[in-house]
């Protein structure tokens, strides 16, 4: 491999990974890991692959010319695939916070400029360092920041249905238009420049990085502020269970009522699932502000335990009365989010 081509390489894949890297060692939180962060990687690279397919397959029903095509047409192809991945990790509740969803975003779209740079460096043999340095600089950092400004402003969207009771979720499509919108006019922009390359990319460079780097640190002063919040309310609602006040409260009354009509030995196995179930919710909190702070305090045998006996109480419970319980509680989807970084970590010990 020759000096020119290991420098397109390095230009090509570099800027939006390593812009990566520093994103997600400035999300102090670390709930996003190394392999969700390669995994998304993967999923970005296949839908460029996809995206070669299927901009290939319209634009023979868009007689419109390749410039208009490549300003309004392919914007909405790409920017609506990339933004697949991350509207079913939204569904699924696998981004708790907003710094998560950020690095998510941006790691679909690095992922889908490596892929698509690295078909340009096949087929393009004789484009220069400079066409390289526009494509890395500039093409890659929009694919990455326009994915993540998506996934950034459908998160501002959701928060409300994240802080409301799981119980009650219902996917809501409306919410995540907004964000695609951005996206695509953001994609769109940069693609009506191509005689300007060395200032759309400038302009990309200056603006992208700086938006989410200021996007990340509002969200880890207002992430800290509601897990505080969320931690101070269960560790009364457990003070408040372990002192047997959590009887006299509506939750309570509604799981003594569904206790009542089970054998002794389910209703108090019944209790015991809501005060393990908080005590875990709890233990996700007092884990996460503790990583904030630079403290150690790591996941043990004892999570992993406990774990396993609120599995075992699932299935002696049975679904319908767990079902039942979980609508009584009205935990959030971000406090079993909490809860299900934290069995990921615990199925980690041996």
């Amino acid at each position: 491999m020759d000096a020119a081509l290991v420098t397109k390489v390095l230009v090509a894949f570099g800027p939006a990974l390593v812009l990566l890297f520093v994103f997600d060692r400035l999300d102090v939180f670390n709930l996003i890991s190394s392999r969700d962060i390669a995994l998304l990687l993967g999923a970005g690279g296949s839908l460029a692959a996809l995206s070669f397919l299927a901009n290939w397959r319209v634009m023979d029903g868009f007689p419109i010319g390749f410039s208009a095509y490549s300003r309004y047409v392919a914007p909405l192809i790409e920017e609506g695939l990339k933004a697949a991945p991350i509207i079913g990790a939204f569904a699924l509740n696998r981004l708790g916070f907003k710094v998560d969803a950020a690095i998510a975003g941006f790691a679909v779209g690095a992922g889908f400029a490596a892929v698509e740079n690295a078909w340009y460096l096949a087929t393009l043999t004789d484009a220069n360092v400079s066409a390289w340095l526009v494509r890395g600089f500039g093409t890659a950092i929009m694919h990455g920041g326009a994915t993540a400004l998506f996934a950034v402003i459908t998160h501002e969207l959701t928060e409300r249905q994240a802080e409301t009771a799981a119980t009650r979720y219902r996917f809501n499509p409306v919410l995540f238009a907004p964000g695609l919108v951005l996206a695509v006019a953001i994609h769109s922009a940069f693609n009506h420049f191509p005689s300007q390359p060395l200032f759309i990319m400038a302009v990309t460079l200056l603006l992208v990085p700086a938006t989410l780097f200021l996007t990340l640190a509002r969200s880890e002063r207002a992430t800290q502020q509601w897990l505080k919040s969320d931690e101070a309310a269960h560790r009364q609602a457990l003070a408040d269970i372990r002192a047997g006040r959590f009887g006299e409260t509506a939750p309570g009354l509604a799981i003594q009522a569904i206790a009542a009509r089970l054998p002794p030995a389910r209703a108090d196995d019944a209790f015991t699932y809501v005060e393990l179930k908080t005590e875990l919710i709890l233990r996700a909190e007092e884990l996460i502000l503790a990583a904030q702070g630079g403290a150690k305090d790591e996941v043990g045998v004892a999570e992993k335990e406990k774990f396993e006996r609120l599995d075992a109480l699932e299935g002696r419970l049975g679904k319908s009365i767990v079902a039942a319980i979980s609508s009584r509680l009205a935990f959030t989807r971000n406090d079993l989010w909490e809860l299900g970084r934290l069995r990921e970590r615990a199925d980690t010990i041996a």
